[in-house]
């Protein structure tokens, strides 16, 4: 014998009505035998309530939604049998409505609902629906019979939540099912007291009745049909990578209810559990999918953690003070005081400390519970010995829940790194001997982001997934953006990868999207749907998504943006970015950047502000971490002007070089910066500082190469209008170079502590000689790399490069953060 439960989602319409004729259908041509409980239809149990309420205020307008019903019923068994197999029941039909209209009608005239007519009000949600499918089943050829549950299941007169006298009611349903051969479609929710009066099982009654049943019977399984595939291992609405739960135990199903989670509602399916009867939830939208099964034993196999839950909005109260330590009672005063006053206790932690005690309560209750708890320890208060009870809000509780966390060492530790790593603190901690839950207080805004990084740690540890919030989507970012498309496949099948860009800005447009901006027509869809953009408007919403796992990456080269380092690592986020305006600024700003970072648990990287995508400052700092000394360091580090140089042979002038390089994207915007030696000195301030010297930007010395007549030019234009007047100057200076056989490289060395940029004519037996290209090059002289130098080259500049190296970060960070 199997139970099936359908509830008021899954009846809501005649089409899900015919589906659940399919599905009961083919359980009757595979010839098993079974019973099914039937709920109200979708929303009538509210609007019976909603009518007794009216109805009881002697507001007439209950007729209209009795109307309503009535409307609705019939209807339903219309659509469901045709006009001939409904006229048959017509009669029986209006009957129940003709009662109901009387009913409510007294309950106008005396303008009182007490709970014992109430439940003979809500009695005709079940029982209209139950009769109503019986009979779509008879018409199907399936023997179906209605059963009015109120002649099996017995109860005492707790009228709404009614008590059942179980050893009368297993008797009459084992009775009943003898003597009937048909399958039985039974109402859900309702009983009867003794002397006939008409109750109703409370909060989840529908799955009472099919636990009663199955309990008596001695049910295989009970079945349990709703909306949902299932339990799933989080809230679907907050985590969308939540997936079903195959199976887990009555103890973990419970534990995940108490957290809010709609599995089942403990105490309705206590008697099935006491006979060790196999619970499945199913979803009736989806009938060939096999749903959680819950069962009396945990799998050894399984998941440690089996699900993800949190209650969303709580108040955390915390009692403490020097006058606890070590006094008997302390917690039961506290708890006795909190049940006089009918509090219900979410949570409890203490310390072995003895010092203090928190628990936490529904925010309605909480004023409620601070003043019962510093009534009963007035006396203490009084006397210093006890702090005034403090009180925290707009916090949440989440919790990991399953019974194999006792077996798998390092549960707790992967729960806090997941939320330390996102910035997520914890307030208070409490986890059983039983290791069945280990619940965290949170702040309630980063709920979401804890219930999605927990998850990603637990349950797709192997599926990195990384959010990226992108300001500057030009050349470099465009090009990041194909990088990442181009890789996306790959990272996700062949490295369980996963890049989410949920955020993307130009000057003009910002977008966002937190489950990710498809890759395919980004531009399209920024420019269309973007609102206006401001650096401000885009961290502040970056941070208001506030997103598990978040990296913000800027490829521009703006210091406004670039002043909103500290505001976006304070929240948490890590930042990768090519532009070295924050990091070569003030030695203050720069220790402030990486101090944040550290003290955030995020990273900082800027690779990529020293060399494009080549390792450079990496390879210093493994030299530094490893114990190296540093002791010169000199290096080409311009792709821009390496390029300029290397095409500068004397066949063309030095303008219409520069210009080229500009128009290939080498250069800044505004090419002074790297004649000038501005964009090379930001560079050795940061090798500089990478090696622990407070070196300011004004401390290097720079050997210009412009005419003043360049460096002065007010714009853009004004500049290369200038420096093709000057064009005899560089022409000079590659034919002295020539005439030796030399080439003109910018070189920026550190030695001693002194950094300079200079202009050097150099020979063929010098590193920088055979340079090509957009090259760098970066020599590093050390103790331990002293006779023959540790040498990095490649290219220095560029889309491409700078874009790889941008990409290996997002990766790092990702590495790191999951």
């Amino acid at each position: 014998m199997k139970v099936l439960k359908f509830g008021g989602s899954s009846v809501a319409t005649p089409e899900r009505i015919s589906a659940i004729v399919d599905i009961l259908r083919s359980y009757h041509k595979r010839g098993e035998k079974f019973t099914v409980v039937f709920s109200a239809f979708g929303g009538v149990t509210d609007g019976l309530i909603e009518m007794g309420r009216l109805a009881s205020k002697g507001d007439n307008a209950y007729e209209q939604l009795l109307e309503d019903f009535q409307h609705r019923h019939r209807s339903a068994a219309k659509a469901l049998l045709g006009n001939g197999a409904y006229s048959a029941i017509e009669d029986q039909l209006e009957e129940n409505h003709i009662d109901l209209r009387r009913l409510l009608h007294g309950i106008f005239l005396v303008q009182e609902a007490s709970p014992r007519t109430m439940d003979y009000v809500l009695s005709f949600g079940e029982r209209s629906s139950a009769f109503i499918i019986s009979q779509a089943l008879k018409k199907e050829g399936i023997p179906a019979s209605f059963l009015d549950a109120r002649s099996i299941i017995k109860t005492d007169k707790a009228f709404g939540s009614a008590n059942v006298d179980f050893e009368l009611s297993y008797q009459r349903i084992r009775e009943h099912y003898i003597q009937s051969t048909d399958i039985q479609i039974v109402t859900g929710f309702i009983a009867s007291a003794k002397g006939g009066l008409t109750t109703t099982l409370g909060r989840g009654g529908s799955d009472f009745t099919a636990s009663i049943l199955a309990a008596a019977l001695g049910a295989e399984v009970i079945e349990i049909w709703t909306d949902v595939d299932g339990v799933l291992t989080s809230d679907p609405r907050k985590v969308n990578k939540a997936f079903t739960i195959p199976e887990m135990t009555y103890a973990e199903a419970m534990e995940m209810s108490h957290f809010g989670a709609k599995v089942i509602y403990p105490p309705t399916i206590q008697p099935a559990l006491s006979k060790n009867i196999p619970l499945r939830i199913r979803n009736t939208f989806n009938p060939d999918f096999e749903g959680t099964l819950v069962t009396a034993e945990s799998n050894p196999g399984d998941y440690a953690v089996k699900g993800i839950s949190s209650i969303s909005e709580i108040s955390l109260l915390t009692l403490q003070g020097s006058g606890m330590f070590g006094v008997p009672g302390i917690a039961a005063r506290l708890f006795s005081a909190l049940a006089a006053q009918d509090i219900n206790i979410i949570l409890i932690t203490q310390g072995s400390s003895e010092h203090s005690i928190s628990f936490a309560v529904q925010p309605s209750v909480a004023r409620k519970a601070k003043r019962a708890a510093e009534k009963e320890f007035a006396r203490e208060i009084a006397e210093d010995l006890v702090d005034p009870v403090k009180q925290e809000d707009n916090l949440c509780v989440v919790a990991i829940i399953g019974e194999n966390m006792r077996y798998a060492p390092g549960i707790a530790a992967r729960l806090f790194q997941a939320l330390g790593k996102n910035g997520v603190n914890a307030i208070a901690i409490a986890q059983g001997s039983s290791e069945l839950n280990v619940s965290v207080v949170i702040s309630g805004e980063d709920e979401g982001k804890a219930l999605n990084a927990i998850h990603d740690a637990f349950f797709l540890s192997d599926t990195s997934t990384i959010h990226v919030f992108m300001i500057g989507v030009g050349l470099i970012g465009s090009t990041l953006i194909d990088q990442i498309k181009q890789q996306h496949a790959y990272l996700a099948e062949s490295r369980h990868f996963n890049i989410q860009i949920c955020g993307l800005a130009n000057s003009r447009k910002m977008l966002f999207d937190p489950d990710g901006i498809p890759l395919e027509g980004w531009k399209e869809r920024l420019m269309s749907e973007g609102e206006k953009s401001t650096p401000d408007g885009f961290a502040d919403e970056m941070i208001e998504m506030n997103l598990s796992n978040s990296v913000f990456v800027d490829n521009t080269a703006n210091d406004i943006v670039a002043s909103l380092y500290e505001k976006v690592l304070d929240a948490s986020i890590s930042v990768s970015t090519p532009n070295k305006i924050a990091t070569s600024s003030s030695y203050l700003r720069y220790q402030n950047l990486k101090s944040i970072a550290q003290k955030r648990g995020v990273k900082y990287f800027y690779e990529t502000n020293v060399g494009a995508g080549l390792p450079i400052i990496t390879t210093l700092n493994d030299l530094i971490t490893s114990g190296d000394q540093i002791q010169i360091i000199e290096g080409v580090l311009s792709g821009s002007l390496s390029y300029i140089f290397n095409s500068f042979d004397g066949s063309r002038p030095f303008s219409e070089v520069v210009l080229e390089a500009k128009d290939k994207g080498y250069t800044e915007p505004d090419p002074r910066i790297d004649l000038n030696g501005i964009d090379v000195r930001r560079k050795l301030v940061i090798l500089a500082r990478e090696i622990g010297l407070p070196i300011e930007s004004q401390d290097v010395e720079i050997q210009g190469i412009l005419p003043e007549e360049c460096v002065r030019a007010s714009n853009v234009a004004d500049f290369f209008a200038a420096l093709e007047k000057n064009n005899d100057v560089f022409a000079e200076m590659i034919s002295t170079a020539t005439a030796k056989n030399e080439k003109l490289r910018m070189v920026a060395s550190l030695e001693d502590g002194r950094p300079v940029i200079s202009l050097q004519s150099v020979g063929v037996d010098n590193a920088f000689y055979g340079l090509s290209g957009s090259d760098n090059m970066v020599i590093f002289t050390t103790a331990r790399y002293n006779e023959r130098p540790l040498v990095v080259r490649g290219p220095g500049a560029g889309a491409e490069v700078t874009a790889a190296g941008v990409f290996a970060e997002i990766i790092s960070i990702g590495n790191y953060l999951t």
